[in-house]
């Protein structure tokens, strides 16, 4: 890893490290470790576990402080979503980490520059390293300025909900049946396709729900649905 590849990171991801040791730790997977011990004899798992606390703690923080005065249980939801691995791995993808990682033979050749685990992982390990190179007020400034536009998202659209699992729950519940999806409709090209789905509950059409995949329009169909049931409470 050249000093010119550590500028580029750490112009990434907004923050600039005195100790440049710590960077290199933090993207160094472990299957390079072992093949090169004496080059690397540090992995990232540990500046990973130390991360994971450091960005639940940024989340949890942030959401506590939110005008719109979350409960609880609602920044449960959105910071469980907010921190897993998906999530995570696309952020690292967006600063283009995986041409920065130091991995291991193996790993190199079965792609593991665009494994999300790996990704999502060593952004941790990043946020690890942050925090114990410039404390934690530095931490928390990379890790919004990271997840600032995935924040808002899911705030605004309550991606953070799993409205399938809560109708489900309901369904029952209620009616001691699952709800049955159906996709009645697809438009558009192969690569651009638009999916209509109806949720039914013993027969009876309960919502409906439009996405760019079966799974976007079944947990939009399942919003409605539970809007809906709840209404008539």
């Amino acid at each position: 890893m050249s000093k010119q590849d550590l500028r580029e990171l750490e112009e990434s991801i907004g923050y600039s490290f005195t100790n440049k040791g710590l960077l290199s730790e933090a993207i160094t997977h472990k299957s390079f470790h072992h093949e090169n011990p004496a080059k690397a004899p540090f992995h990232n798992e540990r500046l990973e576990f130390l991360g994971d606390s450091v960005l639940g703690l940024t989340m949890v923080k942030f959401l506590y402080k939110s005008e719109k005065n979350y409960s609880e249980s609602t920044m449960s939801k959105i910071k469980s979503y907010l921190v897993k691995e998906s999530v995570l791995s696309d952020i690292a993808e967006g600063i283009s980490l995986g041409r920065f990682l130091r991995l291991g033979k193996g790993e190199e050749e079965t792609g593991g520059r665009s494994k999300k685990s790996i990704l999502s992982d060593a952004l941790e390990a990043v946020f690890g390293a942050v925090y114990i190179d410039g404390g934690y007020e530095c931490a928390e400034r990379t890790i919004l300025g990271l997840f600032r536009n995935k924040i808002e998202a899911a705030t605004i659209s309550e991606q953070f909900f799993d409205f399938k699992t809560e109708f489900q729950e309901e369904s029952q519940m209620r009616f001691g049946v699952l709800p049955d999806y159906i996709t009645v409709k697809q438009e558009g090209e192969e690569h651009k396709k638009i999916f209509t789905v109806d949720v039914f509950i013993k027969g009876e059409r309960c919502g409906s729900g439009v996405g760019r995949s079966k799974k976007e329009a079944e947990t939009l169909a399942a919003r409605e649905a539970l809007a809906k049931m709840k209404n008539k409470i």
